[in-house]
């Protein structure tokens, strides 16, 4: 008994001497923090394993797919600003306007059109012809789908139609030696024909006669070029022709002019008969 007495009070002697010598703790601290330190690490490279695997999932079933080619593209011809359909706009000019129902008397005449002697239109569109009157190629004026190609209308020198996302579309007519047919799809500034003539329009000579449309709806091209689709969302397009609305408008207030002339004169002829009367009887009395 007593030598195991005297074994435990010399280790609890060594174990305090242990204790009081100076390099004891900063090593127990030094133990501790590589410890606390390794576990961290380990959490973090478990925590990166399992995002790796959840994002690898994720791209596996989605990244590259077809259906996610599309929407980027449409995203680009949505930031698209509409361009005239010609290579060179600063060589073109403007050889009939747009009908334009708030315009003065002086532009809407202007951009009527008289074909057959008798036959008048309010211009749907503009036409454009270079300033040199030469022939040039006409170009789309914004990405988008081939939906007509019509080669055999002498009256509008046949047509083109494109279209674009929201319902627009844009018609390009007076065309010849088209380059594209119906279900391409064609990139902004791609040339889809040469410009032609049309009996609709024949003192224009060559030229391209440019609509933008909107739910069948004629718009204005000079309030749309170099902005994009979406300056056209809050468009009205309840009447498909104001143009063609002002037309009958202007056709009635004329009409009724014309009736009202008529009463007039038709009132001092029979004035004029009253007092031709009334002086024979004068006469013969």
């Amino acid at each position: 008994m007593r030598e195991e007495e005297k074994k435990l009070s010399s280790q609890k002697k060594r174990g305090k001497s242990m204790l009081k010598k100076r390099w004891v703790y900063p090593a127990v601290y030094l133990v501790c923090a590589a410890l606390l330190i390794t576990g961290i690490f380990w959490y973090q490279s478990r925590s990166n394993e399992s995002a790796k695997d959840n994002f690898s999932y994720r791209g596996d079933g989605y990244v590259g797919k077809k259906e996610y080619k599309n929407p980027a593209t449409e995203v680009t011809k949505t930031l698209e600003n509409f361009k005239w359909p010609v290579k060179d706009a600063s060589s073109a000019k403007v050889v009939k306007d747009f009908y334009d129902s708030k315009a003065s008397k002086e532009k809407q005449e202007a951009a009527i059109l008289v074909y057959n002697g008798n036959q008048y239109q309010p211009n749907r569109g503009i036409d454009l012809a270079m300033k040199d009157g030469k022939d040039f190629d006409v170009v789309a004026a914004m990405s988008g789908t081939v939906t007509k190609v019509n080669e055999s209308d002498p009256l509008l020198g046949n047509v083109i139609e494109i279209e674009h996302e929201k319902g627009v579309i844009t018609v390009y007519q007076s065309v010849k030696n088209i380059q594209v047919k119906v279900g391409d799809i064609v990139e902004q500034g791609k040339t889809i024909a040469k410009a032609g003539t049309s009996q609709l329009n024949e003192k224009a000579g060559t030229h391209v006669h440019f609509e933008i449309r909107k739910d069948n709806a004629y718009l204005n091209p000079n309030s749309y070029i170099n902005k994009t689709l979406s300056a056209l969302d809050n468009v009205n397009t309840g009447s498909k022709s104001s143009a063609d609305d002002q037309m009958k408008s202007d056709d009635q207030s004329n009409n009724s002019k014309d009736d009202k002339a008529a009463e007039t004169n038709d009132g001092s002829d029979s004035s004029s008969d009253n007092n031709d009367s009334q002086n024979t009887d004068d006469s013969q009395g």
